[in-house]
């Protein structure tokens, strides 16, 4: 067994243990309770989902890089889909959608899988931008025809563009960490979830003072420190499945946590705009994909670079 087999090892069992002891809790709260508890049952409906998620993408992680390719590449088309479905669509963007869904969308994850770096990185803001708004304006109607373009580019922006720069970790020759990059799709991964999960146990357990009651009630700021400041000490503790230091990791962890957590307001915004809690119901207990993803799609692009920049 080679060591990036056996760190991935026991970062996924360690994984495994934090789910036995969340699913053991969840099922003592149960019993405890006489009557049906909704908060309990949501909890319980949120362990089991995770314990799905963390199959798949420990699954995808041992296949290899197509597979984890492949995972991020239907995450990115539900998560889209989510997206549109709560925009207002007319027939005018019969074609401007097509062009996102069978073009743009397949041809950034084929650029990441040939590590095409230069391309991958302004095909979307580039020429997906451009082309979006030549082919609604060749439809020939101008009815809010700024809003349902920028719709199409956000929504493309946010869950092709941004999710695909997980995948895009694999393609890093960082130096001294061949073959292991995988594990670092695994940390980036791990902390941002793990800070959304931690940030959620704190708010419930202490939270007295919301954050922005406007835009996520549910966010709390002795969630947001909690949450924060517990993961990254976490992710710190992960410094050996990354080429980071122990303070690396840490700081870096904090940097990430950050960005999750205000990807996740700026996407709670855009949620309460359209007058809905959650994207989608895909996930039990989670709502849809990209209620999963919200705040990796803010963080993956920044660490990408970061780690781009300094360990390549």
């Amino acid at each position: 067994m080679s060591s990036y087999q056996r760190d991935g090892l026991l970062l996924f069992v360690g994984i495994g243990v934090l789910l036995i002891v969340a699913s053991t809790i969840g099922w003592l709260l149960k019993r405890r309770m006489k009557s049906p508890n909704s908060v309990i049952d949501n909890l319980n409906k949120r362990i089991n989902a995770w314990w799905v998620m963390v199959a798949i993408f420990a699954i995808a992680i041992f296949l290899g890089k197509f597979a984890v390719i492949i995972l991020f590449f239907i995450a990115s088309g539900i998560a889209l889909r989510e997206f549109l479905t709560l925009t207002p669509i007319t027939r005018y963007d019969y074609w401007p959608l097509l062009f996102a869904y069978f073009i743009v969308l397949p041809l950034q994850y084929i650029l990441v899988a040939v590590s095409w770096y230069e391309l991958f990185c302004i095909f979307i803001p580039i020429y997906g931008f451009l082309f979006l708004a030549i082919l609604a304006a060749i439809t020939g109607s101008a009815h809010n025809f700024l809003a349902r373009i920028a719709e199409v580019q956000w929504g493309l922006m946010i869950t092709v563009y941004s999710i695909s720069f997980i995948p895009a970790l694999i393609i890093l020759p960082i130096d001294h960490y061949q073959d292991r990059n995988l594990l670092l799709i695994a940390f980036l991964v791990f902390v941002v979830e793990l800070s959304d999960v931690l940030q959620y146990v704190f708010g419930k357990l202490f939270g007295k003072h919301s954050i922005s009651p406007n835009l996520s009630p549910s966010k709390t700021v002795e969630g947001f420190i909690g949450g924060i400041f517990s993961a990254s000490l976490i992710g710190a503790c992960l410094w050996w499945v990354t080429p980071f230091s122990f303070i690396q990791a840490g700081l870096i962890s904090l940097m990430i946590t950050l960005l999750g957590f205000l990807g996740g307001l700026v996407m709670s915004a855009i949620k309460r705009d359209r007058g809905v809690k959650d994207w989608g119901r895909l996930i039990s207990g989670h709502g849809g994909v990209l209620d999963r993803l919200d705040s990796i799609c803010f963080a993956a692009p920044i660490f990408f670079h970061v780690v781009r920049y300094y360990w390549v």
